[in-house]
């Protein structure tokens, strides 16, 4: 739900705009402000539900998302959306992490990879799914069932939550780190937000540099505060373990490459193929098939080959399907872009599985929580660095052509699909630090006798 609405009102928001009688353009806010508050919530997360409770914080995200989803569709005009939109970011920034918690907190190592899967799958169909659905929506009906849509789906969850998820709490209660609250928020709200707008010239260079080094003296600021604080919001100093670094790290880089996607695939097929909307979102479903099949498989090819070997090889392998599409032109045969497409979600679907679990290989079960958030964190970030990564590509390819030229602006996208893929396999060097049997305790269920009870009671 929470990773569906972070893409679905894209699709929507000339139907919003008419409806609320303001330009489209006005209503970017209405993107961004979910975004941001993404960023300020998700820090907190861990702290929240070590002291409050997974069961609890979770409950209070659902029903503070469902019914910010209800604000939305009633919204009279724009303040109102935006304002709702940033009550439904911090009921999503206390989704995912708190969530992914509750799994860690619950299975053994050796039994992580097969649970964890079916959290990262959301991540990879959500985004895929979004501009369809949302645009068979507005075809269909009003603008407003795209917020609707997750009452029954918020009750329902609700009703999970109370009777079957567990309640898990800090072994300690550590103080909130207001001054690292205040620091890392706000600098990754201004480096989100400005990612967000890149290339949109809103703003003028020398206010949008000033704004960078701001978010950058904020981060540095706050790396020096964690460095010299007992419990800081997040604590750096696990970046030192190594598998948690290479995947945290590693991970950030091939969203990058990855994350340009969303934004080059609908270009191309609706720009360049010329195919209208609703064609080129069933283009893009064959990549979330292929997601869900890779589920039942990861854990034996992990099991089989290592983290190693598959992250290595799997990285250039998605980087080898990115420079596919810069095959596909108006006389492609569709079977040849769904097979690229099934490809690019094998691929995907393989990789996060892969990345997201390693990163608990090797992290202490004290320290479960706070690995959670920093994850979570890093990965909002990658997602908005990849979108802006894809916008400036394509921006720097195709320059000053008319969107009616067909031909040269599927060259431009050509071009734009071979840089992303090589970014993405140059990416896969920071995997090779690792060792051959990294992971092993999650891949292959090893040490047994250290990591065969659940982390909570570890």
């Amino acid at each position: 739900m929470e990773q569906l609405d972070a893409t679905i009102v894209n699709t929507a928001i000339p139907s919003i705009a008419a409806s609320l009688n303001v330009t489209p353009l006005s209503l970017k806010s209405v993107v961004t402000s979910y975004i941001l508050s993404l960023a300020v919530g998700i820090p907190v997360s861990g702290w929240i539900a070590d002291r409050y409770g997974t069961r609890r914080v979770f409950g209070f995200a659902i029903a503070l998302f469902t019914i910010a989803s209800v604000l939305c569709g009633l919204s009279l005009n724009a303040p109102m959306m935006v304002a709702a939109r940033l009550l439904q970011g911090i009921g999503g920034a206390l989704m995912m992490p708190v969530g992914r918690l509750a799994i860690i907190r619950t299975f053994p190592k050796s039994e992580l990879l097969r649970a964890m899967n079916f959290v990262i799958l959301p991540a990879l169909i959500g985004p895929l799914l979004g501009p369809t659905v949302g645009g068979v929506i507005v075809h269909l009906a009003s603008w407003r069932v795209i917020f609707f849509i997750n009452v029954p789906v918020g009750l329902a969850a609700l009703y999970l939550v109370y009777r079957h998820m567990p309640d898990y709490h800090g072994n300690e209660q550590r103080p909130l780190d207001v001054v690292g609250l205040i620091l890392f928020s706000s600098g990754t709200a201004i480096l989100s937000w400005l990612l967000e707008i890149f290339g949109e010239h809103t703003l003028d260079p020398m206010t949008m540099g000033l704004m960078l080094v701001l978010s950058i003296a904020l981060l540095g600021a706050y790396a020096w505060h964690a460095n010299h604080r007992r419990y800081p919001l997040l604590k750096l100093s696990l970046l030192r373990v190594r598998t948690f670094r290479i995947s945290v790290l590693g991970g950030f880089i091939t969203r990058m490459g990855v994350g340009g996607l969303p934004f080059l695939l609908p270009l191309l097929y609706q720009l360049g193929l010329g195919l209208p909307a609703w064609h080129s979102g069933l283009l893009m479903m064959p990549t979330a098939a292929a997601a869900m099949g890779m589920k039942l498989i990861a854990p034996r090819v992990l099991a089989r080959f290592g983290y190693r070997q598959v992250l290595v090889m799997n990285t250039i392998c998605i980087g080898v399907t990115i420079g596919l599409f810069s095959l596909v032109g108006p006389g492609t045969p569709t079977y040849a872009i769904v097979a690229i497409g099934l490809m690019q979600g094998f691929f995907n679907s393989l990789q996060f599985s892969s990345m997201n679990t390693l990163a608990y290989a090797d992290v202490e079960p004290r320290d479960s929580s706070m690995a959670s958030t920093i994850t979570s964190s890093f990965q909002q970030l990658s997602m908005s660095f990849g979108l802006a990564a894809g916008s400036l590509v394509t921006a720097w390819f195709l320059g000053d052509v008319p969107q009616t030229e067909r031909v040269l602006v599927t060259r431009a996208l050509h071009h734009a699909f071979i840089a992303l893929g090589v970014t993405t396999m140059v990416s896969s060097a920071i995997f090779w630090k690792l060792r051959r049997n990294d992971g092993e305790s999650i891949s292959r269920g090893q040490r047994a006798s250290r990591n065969s009870a659940p982390l909570s009671q570890a």
